[in-house]
């Protein structure tokens, strides 16, 4: 047995010396190789990811718009038209509150925001001097999502919808109630989003926008009513002339 790194050396010099004696002077693979084949084409690189889906064309009045969120087959997360429920109130009132969905049952009753949250709402519109009749209040989607939550698959072309809708309506100042909105309208959650005046920029057209708790939120949550208090403050000075 030969020990060291010089035994190891002179057993390799033997055993080349053996094979260069047998003939063997080119390393090849196992399998056979053609070796006069051209190349083998490089591998494909993996495909691009689809471009962004574009919106479909959006209609270019209020009234037309409120058809076709009614209507159309087109809008993004195939919501039930039996369970669709149009925007109320007055456009022309300064305020627009974009809610993320209707509650469970106000496709039933045909009325948006019922029950307790319903009732909550109306008394924080009450506090800064609005109602249902006086205020333009649309849902970023106008059938209930399953679970209560919109995909994320969807969301931005809903997002480029109600994007339009806002500049439609043109309202002085926008509430965002809920996450669901919240993050695709404005790029974060409510208690991020919160708290201050963001610029909504609608193709050149700004509009003053202020996020606040849904009111399902609150009832759940009754120590935040504080700030959403603040958050409505906000919004009545956004709303001054």
């Amino acid at each position: 047995m030969i020990a060291g790194d010089a035994g190891n050396r002179q057993a390799l010099a033997s055993a080349l010396d053996w094979w260069m004696g047998a003939g063997v002077d080119t390393l090849v693979d196992e399998a056979p190789r053609d070796w006069l084949a051209p190349p083998a084409p490089a591998p494909a690189h993996d495909a691009p990811p689809p471009a962004p889906v574009a919106p479909p064309a959006l209609p270019a009045t209020l009234p037309e718009l409120h058809g076709w969120l009614a209507t159309s087959d087109a809008l993004p997360g195939d919501p039930p038209r039996t369970q669709r429920l149009a925007p109320i109130g007055d456009p022309a009132g300064g305020l627009m509150i974009v809610l993320d969905m209707p509650e469970q049952g106000d496709a039933e009753a045909d009325a948006l925001l019922g029950g307790e949250a319903g009732l909550l709402f109306d008394n924080m519109l009450a506090a800064i001097g609005f109602g249902r009749t006086s205020a333009y209040i649309a849902p970023f989607v106008p059938a209930r999502a399953p679970g209560g939550r919109i995909a994320a698959s969807v969301g931005q072309r809903l997002a480029a919808i109600m994007r339009h809708h806002i500049r439609l309506a043109a309202p002085r100042a926008l509430l965002v109630m809920g996450d669901e909105a919240a993050f695709p309208l404005l790029g974060a959650r409510v208690p991020a989003a919160r708290g201050g005046l963001r610029d909504l920029n609608l193709d050149g057209v700004t509009v003053a926008a202020i996020a606040t708790f849904h009111p399902r939120f609150l009832l759940r949550n009754p120590v935040r009513k504080a700030d959403a208090w603040m958050d409505l403050r906000l919004l009545m000075g956004a709303l001054r002339p």
